[in-house]
C-alpha cells in the first residue's frame, strides 16, 4: 500500500467501498503545520463516473485497485462513448466520453501508444503516450524569421485542443504535443 505522496494520476485505488481513478492531483503545504504536506484529489468512480475530491496527508495509505492495462487503438464515436479497439485481440472498449474528456483532446484515429484501463474486465478509462502528433488546422499566419524570436501565438489542433507555437509555425503543421503538460514540443517528423 502507498502512502498518498507516492501515488500518481490515473492511478486507481479502493476508497469508501469503491474504486476511483484519480484523474488530478494539487499538493499544498499549509503554513503553521507541524507536519507534511496534504494531497487533494480529484477522483471519479469507476462505475458511476461520480466526481468526489478527497484530500489525504502525505503519510495516509491508501490501497490500490487491481487494473488491467491493454494497448489499444481509437476506433470510433459512438453516441456518448468512444469505442477502442484492442491492438492483439481486436476486442472492442466501450468508455463513457465524460469519463476521458481531458484524455479525448489528444486523441485521434491515428494516434498511437493508447492504452485501455480495465477493472475486473470493466473498461475504465485510458492512459495517453507522452507525447502524441496532431495537425493544425487554425493558427495565425506564420512570420518569417519567427524563429529567431520566443514569442508564441495560440494554434488550434484537429482535435479541438489549443496550444501555443512559435511564430514560424503555421497552419497544416503536424507537430508533437506533450500530453502531460500540454505543451508544444517541436514539429513532427514528415
Amino acid at each position: 500500500m502507498p502512502k498518498a505522496s507516492d501515488v500518481k494520476k490515473n492511478t486507481a485505488i479502493e476508497h469508501n467501498d469503491g474504486v476511483y481513478i484519480i484523474k488530478d492531483i494539487e499538493r499544498s503545504v499549509p503554513q503553521g503545520r507541524a507536519g507534511g504536506s496534504l494531497y487533494r484529489m480529484r477522483m471519479y468512480n469507476v462505475v458511476s463516473g461520480h466526481k468526489i475530491d478527497e484530500t489525504f496527508k502525505d503519510s495516509d495509505m491508501l490501497r490500490l485497485a487491481e487494473l488491467t492495462r491493454r494497448p489499444a487503438m481509437f476506433s470510433y464515436i459512438d453516441g456518448d462513448q468512444h469505442v477502442f479497439m484492442d491492438n492483439e485481440d481486436y476486442t472492442p472498449y466501450n468508455i463513457n466520453t465524460d469519463a476521458i474528456a481531458d484524455e479525448v483532446r489528444f486523441i485521434t484515429e491515428e494516434t498511437e501508444g493508447l492504452t485501455v484501463i480495465s477493472i475486473e474486465d470493466s473498461p475504465v478509462g485510458i492512459d495517453l503516450p507522452a507525447s502524441v502528433e496532431l495537425v493544425i488546422t487554425e493558427t495565425d499566419p506564420s512570420l518569417k524569421g519567427g524563429s529567431a524570436t520566443a514569442r508564441t501565438k495560440p494554434a488550434i489542433l484537429s482535435t479541438g485542443l489549443t496550444v501555443q507555437v512559435p511564430e514560424h509555425i503555421s497552419t497544416g503543421d503536424k507537430i508533437k504535443v506533450n500530453t502531460a503538460e500540454c505543451k508544444f514540443m517541436g514539429r513532427a517528423d514528415k
